[in-house]
């Protein structure tokens, strides 16, 4: 159940309310979302919340990068042994990885330029969209919360943050798969060691491959979180104007421009 049934009568709409979460549309920074794409392919379209392209970018990223031994060849170039980060690159594997990844940063950009122009021109029809829902599984709803808070509990653990405001499928997605690299990266374990005083056991056991992919999915995870709290903030304050406006303002009240 909804409190707006959405009637097509749009032609863009800026938001959507369901029960898996809040998509909106909004302006944002051309480049800083393909520097995510640079970082990590496919988060640059997560945070357009274009999830199908992204999970697919996001798992061809881990296949291939593994597959062509990208983060080794990065840790032994980090310790300066450029020989041994040439041969330990699978180059059949790393031709495939070139075109795809120059496409996900390529794209990123093309659809926020594009989405920009579309919010534009959404925010001048100002059509109503549904602001609550309710089923059997699940109650959504536009409200404020803290961006900070988004921030601590993305910083306990990626996907948390994405859950307090409600991006089910971004935060079910980041969680599997944080429990992934936490168990082929063997962190947990070494931090255990650490804290027993076992550094040397602590150094041997992790993977340092699926280690690498960690501060780039921490980072995206805070990231994506503070950012859409502090959109849906905005949203759920756009929202309840127009209610009042729509409801309670006189419909001949009328707001003179101040005349030079």
């Amino acid at each position: 159940m909804k409190n707006y049934t959405n009637d097509n009568t749009a032609r863009r709409y800026i938001a959507h309310v369901s029960i898996f979460g809040t998509t909106q549309i909004h302006l944002r920074n051309p480049y800083i979302i393909a520097w995510w794409s640079a970082a990590f392919p496919g988060f640059g379209h997560l945070l357009l919340s274009k999830y199908l392209r992204g999970f697919v970018l996001f798992i061809w990223e881990v296949v291939i990068n593994l597959q062509s031994n990208i983060n080794v060849a990065m840790i032994h170039s980090f310790q300066g042994d450029i020989d041994m980060a040439k041969e330990s690159l699978n180059t059949r594997w790393l031709l495939i990885y070139i075109p795809v990844y120059i496409f996900a940063i390529w794209d990123s950009y093309r659809t926020t330029v594009d989405l920009n122009k579309i919010y534009l021109l959404g925010e001048r029809e100002n059509h109503t969209f549904n602001s609550f829902t309710i089923g059997s599984m699940e109650i959504n709803y536009l409200d404020k919360r803290n961006p900070i808070m988004s921030i601590i509990w993305s910083l306990f653990m990626p996907g948390l943050g994405q859950l307090y405001i409600h991006r089910i499928i971004g935060a079910f997605f980041i969680v599997i798969w944080t429990v992934v690299f936490f168990y082929y990266s063997h962190l947990l374990e070494a931090i255990s060691l650490l804290f027993l005083g076992e550094i040397q056991k602590a150094t041997n056991v992790l993977n340092p491959e699926w280690l690498l992919f960690f501060p780039s999915l921490y980072g995206f995870a805070t990231y994506d979180a503070y950012i859409n709290t502090v959109e849906n903030n905005k949203l759920a304050e756009k929202e309840q104007k127009n209610f009042l406006k729509k409801t309670y303002q006189n419909p001949d009240f009328y707001i003179e421009k101040r005349k030079r």
